[in-house]
């Protein structure tokens, strides 16, 4: 329930729209591309991150029939102005359609806002429910504004009203021009967003003022669930700092929301199902890129868990947060 796709030609959108700083591909030689922010190159990427067929064989080879798709967080451009956000998010949307449209046994599609614009977030919203996808993806800050924000919550509650999942993954990495050693921004910067994120949206009232809201945050809750005992006694000893606009304790969330399996820590995925719940912590694999889990699960194969627990992690969780029915990806 969580990988990243990206279509095989991206637009120049630095000449459509006049300014820099946009995603485009430099296909350098076959089957690889080398993602560029401008003249800056920012990744390489293989032939599985947008090749449909390549991706189902290379899935099958771990007993993986369907994949959730999202955009790769750096094309989010919510620094970019509003409309030209959107006819981003419209033409990234369109893509995960179509290939839903084209396997329906084999993807699923979560769509991207124009977060920078509460009005244009909520339009494309209604249009990614149009076009058959089934939720969206957002990043852990918009332009640094953390998800208590009260110009999110309406797109947040429009979310739960049109019955959408919602899944916030980490980006923009707090901290990251001081660590770019080492790999530390996704080492150390990716937990701490999806904490910053979750902590957010509990202590801004999000979650309780939503109940219905179907959240799942990635990589297991980053640093949230490993800390939520220093997170609670945080709010029961400075309740004036912490309890400001909600008084329910942090720990009565959890169960409430959902977490993928990305802990490549047999002993941290034991903590994450007895913190999270075993009915709230789905299949993840963060496929394509290197630090994701590649073997789509085989450590958890190996861990001895009930079967039970199994089927939950990988697929009658995920189809609760989605409210997917499993007989629509029967095949035969």
């Amino acid at each position: 329930m969580h990988t990243h796709i990206i279509p095989e030609n991206l637009p120049m959108w630095a000449d459509k729209f006049g300014y820099e700083g946009f995603i485009h591909l430099e296909h350098h030689m076959p089957g690889r591309a080398r993602m560029m922010k401008g003249a800056q190159f920012f990744r390489e990427i293989k032939s599985n991150c947008w090749d449909t067929t390549e991706r189902i064989t290379e899935y099958a080879q771990f007993h993986t029939q369907v994949q959730v798709v999202c955009t790769i967080p750096v094309l989010f451009s919510y620094w970019a102005k509003p409309d030209d956000g959107s006819d981003i998010a419209r033409f990234l949307n369109d893509h995960i359609a179509q290939l839903v449209s084209e396997y329906p046994r084999q993807y699923i599609g979560l769509g991207t806002l124009p977060m920078q614009s509460t009005e244009l977030s909520i339009r494309e919203l209604e249009r990614c429910r149009e076009i058959g996808l089934v939720g969206v993806q957002i990043g852990s800050n918009i332009n640094d504004r953390n998800l208590d924000d009260p110009a999110f919550f309406p797109i947040f509650e429009a979310c739960q009203d049109l019955g959408l999942a919602l899944f916030v993954h980490p980006w923009n990495m707090m901290g990251q021009q001081h660590m770019q050693k080492y790999w530390l921004p996704w080492l150390v910067g990716m937990p701490a967003e999806t904490s910053r994120a979750v902590c957010s949206m509990i202590f801004g009232g999000v979650l309780e003022r939503l109940p219905q809201l179907r959240v799942c945050f990635a990589h297991a809750g980053g640093s949230f669930l490993p800390t939520i005992g220093r997170i609670e006694h945080g709010f029961n000893c400075r309740p004036d700092l912490v309890a400001v606009d909600n008084p329910v304790n942090p720990r009565e969330y959890l169960g409430r929301f959902w977490v993928d399996c990305i802990t490549h820590d047999p002993l941290m995925l034991r903590y994450v199902l007895q913190t999270a719940g075993e009915d709230k912590v789905c299949l993840g694999s963060d496929y394509p890129f290197p630090l994701g889990d590649l073997e789509i699960g085989a450590f958890i194969e190996e861990m001895d868990l009930p079967e039970n627990t199994l089927t939950r992690i990988f697929s009658t969780n995920t189809l609760d947060w989605l409210q997917l029915d499993r007989h629509k990806f029967e095949i035969g």
